[in-house]
C-alpha cells in the first residue's frame, strides 16, 4: 500500500481536531498501575506500604521495605461491558481479553558494616501495563443528522480546485497530492465530493460553497467501533531504608504506546430529494510512540504502627506517530450508480510530542502487627497541565488554551485492607478517580470496589483478585459535523492472579 506523508501544519485543523486532541490527552495521560492481585485486592493503596512491586510503581521507597529478593508474575482476565446509546438506538456489548500484565524483581542488599545507618540498599527492575484499549461497541439508531454534515463543514470555505483530481489523475493520486499540498481537512472535502455526497454551489474552481446530495430528513445509520492496544512501562527502581524508620526511593520509567481505532459508519435514508442514499465511511488510525518519565518517594515510619507516604511523579513526556486510512462508498438508488473513493493510502503523520501531566500522592497506613492493616491514598493529578507540541507555536498555543480551558484537576482516593489469619490473607478495597474534565458529562468519574485472597505456602504467595470499575464517557462520531455523539456507560470486571516468590 503506498504511503504519503502529511506535513505538520495540516495536522490539527483548528476548528475540528480539538475534540480528538482531548480525548488523546486523556486515554495517553491517564493510565495507572494494573498491579499484583494483592495490590488491586487493596484498590492500590500501597503509597505507605512497600514489600510489593506494584506498590514500588505508587511510591518507590516501597521497595527498601522487601527483607529479602523477591520475583513476581501476574496474569489477568478483563472482561469490558458497554451499554451504548446513540439517538434512540441503545446496544450492549462485551469483549474479554487475557494477558500476562506484570512481572519484576526485587534485589535486596543488607548493610555490612554494623556501624552504618544504612540498613539496605535495593535494585528493582519490572513491566507494568498502565492501559487496556481494547473496546468494542456497535449501535444502530435513527436521528435527523447526517454524515454530509461532516464532509460539508470540512468543504466549505475550501477552493474546488483545491479538492478535486488534475485531468489523468487516479483517485489514489489526487488524495495523495492533496494530502500533501493542502492537508487533511483537504482530503476530507476531497471524499465527500468525489462521492458525490458534495455538490458544489459553482464548477468554477475557485468555488468555496458547497451544498449537500443528501436531503435532510431521518437517516438510518449504524455505527460500529474497535480500539485495540495498550500502553505500559518498564521501570528501573534504586531504593534505600535508613535506620529502619525512612525509606526513599527512586523510579526510572520507559513509557511505550500502541493504540489502534477502527471506525465505520452505515446510513441509508429514503428522504425526497436525495440523489445519495446510502453511504458507507471508514477510518483507520494507528497510533505508536515511547516516553521517559521519572518519580521520587519517601515513606516514613511514624510509630510501630503508623506509617507516612508521599511520592511525586514528574510529566511523562511522549513523543507520538500517527497513520490513518479511509475508505467511502456512496449508492444512488434512482439510478442505482455507486461511488467508490478508496485512496488505498496510509497517510504518515509528522512525530509530535504531547507532556502528560505530573501527580503528588499522599499517604498514610495503620499496620496492626502480623493481624492486618488499612491503608489510604490521595492523589492529586491536574490534567491542564497537559500539553501538545506540533512545532507550530501558533498550533501549540491555541490547541493547549482549549485543553486548559477543558481540564481540571482529578483527585484519586483509595482505602484498602489487609485481614491475616494464619497462612490465609483477606482483603478489600475501594477506589473513586475524578473526572479530569470540567464537565463531567463528557467523563465521568470513575470508582470501583475490590476482593482479594491470598495463600503463603512459606517462601512463595498465590494471591487473587477481582476488581469491578464503572464510568461513563461521550464519545463524539467524529470531530466535526454534527452527528453527535454516543453515551457509554462502561463496567470492568477484572481477574488477576499473582505468583511471587522470594529469591
Amino acid at each position: 500500500m503506498k504511503k504519503n506523508l502529511i506535513y505538520i501544519f495540516s495536522l490539527v485543523v483548528i476548528n475540528c481536531m480539538y475534540a480528538q486532541d482531548l480525548e488523546d490527552a486523556i486515554r495517553y495521560g491517564s493510565g495507572e498501575t494494573q498491579g499484583t492481585a494483592r495490590f488491586k485486592a487493596m484498590a492500590g493503596a500501597f503509597g505507605a506500604l512497600g514489600a510489593d512491586l506494584s506498590g514500588v510503581s505508587i511510591n518507590p521507597a516501597g521497595a527498601a521495605v522487601f527483607n529479602s529478593s523477591h520475583g513476581v508474575l501476574s496474569a489477568s482476565t478483563k472482561t469490558n461491558t458497554n451499554d451504548v446509546s446513540y439517538g434512540n438506538g441503545m446496544a450492549n456489548s462485551s469483549s474479554n481479553n487475557v494477558d500476562l500484565h506484570q512481572i519484576g524483581a526485587a534485589f535486596v542488599f543488607k548493610k555490612h558494616n554494623k556501624g552504618s545507618y544504612w540498613n539496605k540498599f535495593v535494585l528493582s527492575v519490572f513491566y507494568e501495563r498502565t492501559n487496556d484499549f481494547n473496546t468494542r461497541f456497535s449501535v444502530q439508531a435513527t436521528t435527523n443528522n447526517s454524515v454530509s454534515s461532516y464532509f460539508l463543514e470540512n468543504a466549505n470555505g475550501l477552493q474546488l480546485g483545491d479538492i478535486s483530481a488534475l485531468e489523468g489523475e487516479t483517485i489514489t493520486q489526487a488524495y495523495a497530492d492533496i494530502g500533501s499540498s493542502y492537508g487533511y481537512r483537504n482530503q476530507q472535502a476531497f471524499l465527500g465530493y468525489n462521492s458525490y455526497i458534495l455538490e458544489p454551489v459553482s464548477e468554477d474552481l475557485d468555488n468555496t460553497s458547497y451544498g449537500s446530495n443528501i436531503a435532510p430528513g431521518n437517516f438510518n445509520q449504524q455505527y460500529d467501533y474497535l480500539s485495540l492496544g495498550n500502553s505500559g512501562k518498564f521501570s528501573a527502581n534504586i531504593a534505600l531504608q535508613y535506620n529502619e524508620n525512612i525509606s526513599l526511593g527512586l523510579n526510572l520509567n520507559s513509557h511505550f504506546i500502541d493504540f489502534e481505532k477502527n471506525t465505520f459508519l452505515f446510513e441509508e435514508n429514503t428522504n425526497a430529494g436525495s440523489t445519495i442514499n446510502e453511504v458507507n465511511f471508514e477510518n483507520k488510525l494507528y497510533t505508536n510512540g515511547e516516553g521517559f518519565s521519572l518519580q521520587l518517594g519517601t515513606i516514613i515510619k511514624l510509630s510501630d504502627g503508623f506509617r507516612f507516604g508521599f511520592s511525586y511523579d514528574s510529566p511523562t513526556w511522549l513523543t507520538l506517530r500517527e497513520e490513518s486510512t479511509q475508505y467511502l462508498s456512496t449508492f444512488n438508488d434512482l439510478e442505482s450508480q455507486g461511488y467508490v473513493v478508496n485512496p488505498s493510502i496510509v497517510n504518515i503523520f509528522p512525530d509530535y510530542k504531547l507532556k502528560t501531566p505530573g501527580k503528588i500522592t499522599g499517604s498514610l497506613a495503620y499496620v496492626v502487627g502480623k493481624l492486618g492493616l488499612i491503608s489510604f491514598d490521595y492523589v492529586r493529578k491536574n490534567y491542564a497541565n497537559t500539553a501538545f507540541d506540533f512545532n507550530n507555536n501558533q498550533l501549540n498555543t491555541t490547541v493547549n488554551n482549549t485543553i486548559n480551558d477543558n481540564f481540571t484537576v482529578a483527585n484519586s482516593y483509595r482505602i484498602g485492607g489487609e485481614l491475616r489469619q494464619k497462612k490465609f490473607s483477606f482483603r478489600g478495597g475501594y477506589k473513586m478517580i475524578e473526572s479530569p474534565y470540567k464537565d463531567k458529562s463528557l467523563y465521568g468519574d470513575l470508582s470501583g470496589f475490590s476482593l482479594g485472597l491470598g495463600y503463603s505456602f512459606g517462601n512463595s504467595k498465590l494471591d487473587v483478585a477481582y476488581v469491578n470499575t464503572n464510568r461513563t464517557s461521550s464519545q463524539e462520531l467524529y470531530s466535526s459535523g454534527n452527528l453527535g455523539a454516543t453515551a457509554v456507560d462502561t463496567n470492568i470486571s477484572d481477574f488477576t492472579i499473582s505468583l511471587s516468590i522470594n529469591l
